[in-house]
């Protein structure tokens, strides 16, 4: 699946849910959420589980842990740019020009 098409099954998929009707300062209550699960994935893989209520998993079981997490930023971050109407692959172009233009020589 293309990014595109992706851009677009979410934006099919989340408001089949109702999940695209959210006001926006609740999305990116979300987004923040979802960003802590991401950083609490990537503890399990690289340092552990160390909390008696935690339950360590396997290597596959945390980087399958970490690809849902991930999943889910991208999925808020896509709900946040179909608001705007902004196409992933403009948000792809502008970051790219952004650091070209930051860090040439």
């Amino acid at each position: 699946m293309d990014v595109t098409e992706f851009q677009r099954w979410v934006k099919d998929y989340y408001k089949m849910r109702g999940w695209s009707d959210l006001d926006i300062f609740v999305r990116i209550g979300f987004l923040a959420e979802e960003t802590g699960e991401v950083a609490r994935a990537i503890r399990a893989l690289e340092i552990g589980r160390d909390r008696p209520d935690e339950v360590a998993g396997t290597w596959e079981e945390n980087m399958k842990e970490l690809t849902e997490e991930l999943g889910d930023v991208l999925g808020n971050l896509i709900v946040i740019a179909n608001k705007y109407d902004i196409p992933l692959e403009e948000i792809f172009q502008s970051h790219k020009d952004k650091l070209a233009e930051r860090y040439s020589s």
